[in-house]
């Protein structure tokens, strides 16, 4: 896709980031759907075709130029801390036209520059109630639930057949997918398998995601963790997998585990529900609003390994009512959680902003 005119466009979510990273994700998800109705663009050096963008060069161009549709100014949607400094530069240096949004996900108290950076913003929008309450400065707060979407993740028309083709062994996957980190849990899902998988020979533990330099302490630990136990060939680690990759491995498995110790939203079981997977989801994050308990998953506490096998254990010990879990689950998320969804209430943030 050709660059967009900054001069047609009412809001930029900027990217500005090398690594792929959950914000990242975001944009890419969300601005394409925004873009139906709203001239958005996004800006940065990692955007795939789909998403509409500017060149940054652009901002120090034809940032002063009026914004379309007789608005007085444009929406900088900014998810990290540099790009909320980027546009308070824009507004109060370069003395363009911006109104500044800031995405608060973090589910801890702030530190000092952060909140400095967030005081000076027009409003805050968090993904979850929960981490709408670590939002301690005096600013709107809107709350805006990701979604899914339900094309790119949905389930396989033949769940055996898409575990036969990925050569693992046994029946039925159990999968953890992101970033693996102490804070991800993952260490919490291994030792959860430990136990369980020897008492259920058809099933086999799937774990992908990044494997950054600076956790290499912790994968290899993991690793030792698994060949101790003997479950080199029941425990899976495949890394980092292709993004194309990735809606496959959930449309696999049976059974999805999101043992987070703490998380801004939890975008991983809300995908797995879309493709049609049980849920076993730790209450952080936005897990308690997505997951219905009973009837698409379970929740437990965090960081408590007791009551995540106490949680996966019925649902490996039933595949059928894993089956019809995950059925349930795509069904709610079908009708409460698509992108579509998301990209309504992100725009009317916005449009509550423009009026404000």
């Amino acid at each position: 896709m050709s660059k967009a005119d900054l001069r047609r466009i009412a809001a930029v979510a900027p990217s500005l980031h090398y690594r792929y990273s959950g914000g990242t994700a975001s944009i890419v998800a969300v601005v394409p759907e925004q873009a139906k109705s709203l001239a958005i663009a996004s800006a940065g050096p990692y955007l795939p075709p789909e998403v509409p963008r500017i060149g940054v060069l652009q901002l120090l161009t034809r940032g002063w130029s009026r914004p379309p549709g007789g608005l007085t100014h444009r929406i900088w949607h900014a998810r990290r801390n540099d790009e909320m400094l980027i546009g308070l530069v824009l507004r109060h240096v370069l003395r363009q036209k911006w109104k500044l949004i800031f995405t608060s996900a973090a589910q801890r108290k702030r530190t000092g520059l952060t909140r400095w950076l967030m005081r000076r913003m027009d409003a805050i929008v968090t993904p979850s109630e929960y981490s709408a309450a670590f939002v301690d400065v005096d600013v709107p707060v809107h709350i805006v639930h990701h979604g899914v979407d339900p094309q790119k993740f949905q389930p396989a028309p033949d769940r055996d057949a898409a575990w036969a083709e990925s050569g693992l062994p046994g029946r039925y996957g159990v999968g953890v997918f992101g970033r693996v980190r102490h804070q991800k849990g993952t260490d919490l899902f291994v030792e959860a398998m430990i136990r369980l998988l020897p008492k259920y020979p058809d099933w086999t533990a799937v774990v992908t995601g990044l494997m950054a330099w600076e956790e290499a302490g912790f994968v290899a630990a993991l690793k030792r963790r698994i060949a101790e136990a003997g479950m080199e060939n029941r425990i899976a680690l495949l890394g980092e997998r292709p993004q194309g990759e990735v809606p496959l491995w959930f449309r696999r498995i049976l059974l999805y585990v999101a043992p987070m110790r703490n998380e801004g939203f939890g975008l991983t079981p809300l995908e797995a529900m879309a493709s049609g997977a049980a849920v076993v989801a730790t209450r952080t994050g936005a897990a308690p609003y997505l997951v219905a308990e009973g009837a698409t998953g379970t929740i437990v506490p965090p960081d408590d390994l007791d009551a995540l096998v106490a949680g996966i254990e019925p649902l490996m010990a039933d595949p059928a009512r894993a089956a019809a879990m995950g059925r349930a689950g795509r069904a709610k998320a079908l009708a409460e959680h698509t992108l579509a969804n998301e990209a309504a209430a992100m725009n009317a943030v916005y449009e509550k902003v423009w009026r404000s």
